[in-house]
């Protein structure tokens, strides 16, 4: 079978998931099994277009590092993202130990879950910047020639002409929040979207220095390997980590077993996982120019959102799950409908 077909793509993430949800069912009956469900498709909705991106970021990878994206990439996404930093989280914010917060988990998920609520605000600080800087790159290029939103992206892409521009928006951003948010949060809101920033700013150096360095040694490559590759490997893990704190809060709602939401959330991120690897293998982007388009158009929105949230406003579930999914399918219409207008006119 070819590495292309979808069934070899997609064939693990459908077994593991089978089987999980078989477990799921034995352990907690037919409802634990319909939360389960509930919980891998909150994930796929959410991280979406996150696929979308990360393919982007994959296809300059070697094989060795899209396989260490597939295995170790995984592993932290599902242990260290779902599990054990929201633990962390709640240390920091609730001033408890590694072993008092373990067991508020094992013991109390209510009341975790309601810590993990309190430390919404350092969270969507850190993950609304973050994204928001994603999307905000990709369009302020003075290099990007290709638009689909044609007069708004060429607004912005001109704007790329000033200098450190980026980052001059984002710290305007941070002091507005600063000023703004409840008096109680302001210096986690602030310190945490200042983290978001600089990590992202932090990852694209490192990655674009290893890359020139390696460049300058051994000739232009088609394919990162080294620290680039590294460098690409832990941005990848932190914008799926941006991505999942939103599901990670929202599954809380759903159900307060931390076991049902790791095993959700992670059969999830395997499906989003494989799915970005069968863009990279397909040249999906390459079929659908305005794909990519789509998929930072929904990073910027759901940054957006995240930020909004500091002011108590919360959108509902299916309306920042479908967001995603509504820009990348009206971008996939659009490079589909202007590819046909261009074949009828030759």
């Amino acid at each position: 079978m070819h590495k292309h077909h979808p069934v070899r793509i997609f064939g693990i993430s459908a077994l593991i998931t089978v089987l999980v949800g078989v477990l799921v069912g034995w352990l907690d009956g037919l409802t634990g099994l319909w939360i389960y469900c509930v919980l891998v498709l909150l994930e796929v909705t959410f991280s979406f277009d996150n696929a979308v991106v990360n393919s982007k970021i994959l296809n300059r990878l070697s094989d060795f590092w899209q396989t260490m994206f597939l295995t170790i990439g995984i592993f932290f996404a599902v242990f260290v993202v779902r599990f054990l930093l929201p633990l962390f989280i709640v240390m920091i914010t609730a001033g408890m130990g590694a072993g008092e917060v373990v067991d508020l988990a094992v013991q109390s998920p209510e009341e975790y879950s309601h810590r993990l609520h309190e430390a919404a605000p350092l969270i969507d600080s850190f993950g609304g910047a973050f994204l928001f800087l994603i999307g905000l790159s990709y369009f302020v290029d003075r290099n990007k020639d290709v638009h689909w939103l044609k007069k708004l992206e060429k607004g912005l892409s001109r704007l790329g002409e000033i200098r450190f521009i980026k980052l001059i928006v984002m710290l305007v951003v941070m002091a507005v929040l600063y000023l703004t948010v409840d008096e109680h949060s302001r210096s986690a809101v602030a310190i945490a979207g200042l983290l978001g920033v600089l990590l992202h700013v932090g990852l694209e150096a490192m990655s674009s220095f290893f890359e020139k360095r390696e460049r300058n040694v051994v000739g232009i490559k088609k394919k990162q390997v080294g620290m680039a590759a590294f460098a690409s490997f832990m941005y990848l893990q932190v914008l799926d980590a941006s991505f999942s704190f939103d599901g990670v809060i929202g599954a809380f709602a759903i159900t307060s077993s931390l076991l049902l939401i790791m095993a959700g959330l992670g059969a999830g991120a395997l499906w989003v996982r494989s799915f970005t690897v069968y863009l990279v293998r397909t040249g999906t982007l390459a079929k659908y120019k305005y794909l990519e388009h789509g998929a930072h158009w929904a990073i910027l929105a759901l940054g957006v959102v995240m930020l909004v949230k500091l002011y108590h406003i919360e959108a509902p579930e299916w309306f920042t799950g479908s967001l995603g999914l509504i820009f990348i399918a009206t971008a996939v219409t659009s490079s589909v409908l202007e590819k046909r207008s261009l074949e009828a006119k030759k």
